[in-house]
């Protein structure tokens, strides 16, 4: 898989909070941010897709675990615009994943790994990250 940005040795943890700003490109179909132990797994895949994968207007969750997708996960809004700035605040608890969008929804994406730090964190496809905030 593509990673546009890497962070590796950078602990989540079970209490903390990730805030995401970044402005999909102008003719962005989707992009993706990922969050696991290593690249090679993924517990919290969050995918918001403008036009792709036969989804329009769309936020996709999922987990990769043992080289598989595991099942979709759709829920929330759609707050996001091609060009725009967006904001995603994860709040990470020991059951689930609460990812909180801009227009007020959000989307509760349970912990399938049930570990309590993550150490990589990706950002793939058509996406500038402007900042991004642990705490």
């Amino acid at each position: 898989m593509f990673k546009g940005m890497i962070i590796k040795n950078m602990s989540f943890k079970v209490g903390q909070t990730l805030t995401i700003v970044g402005v999909p490109k102008s003719d962005a179909t989707n992009f993706a941010v990922n969050i696991g132990p290593d690249e090679q797994e993924i517990a919290m895949h969050i995918n918001p897709r403008f036009n792709a994968h036969g989804d329009e207007n769309a936020v996709v969750c999922n987990s990769y675990q043992g080289g598989n997708w595991c099942e979709e996960h759709r829920e929330g809004g759609f707050p996001f615009h091609q060009g725009e700035e967006f904001k995603i605040v994860i709040e990470f608890t020991p059951t689930e994943f609460q990812v909180n969008l801009s227009d007020g929804s959000t989307i509760h994406f349970p912990n399938r790994m049930g570990a309590e730090k993550y150490s990589y964190i990706s950002f793939d496809g058509e996406v500038r990250i402007t900042s991004f905030d642990i705490k």
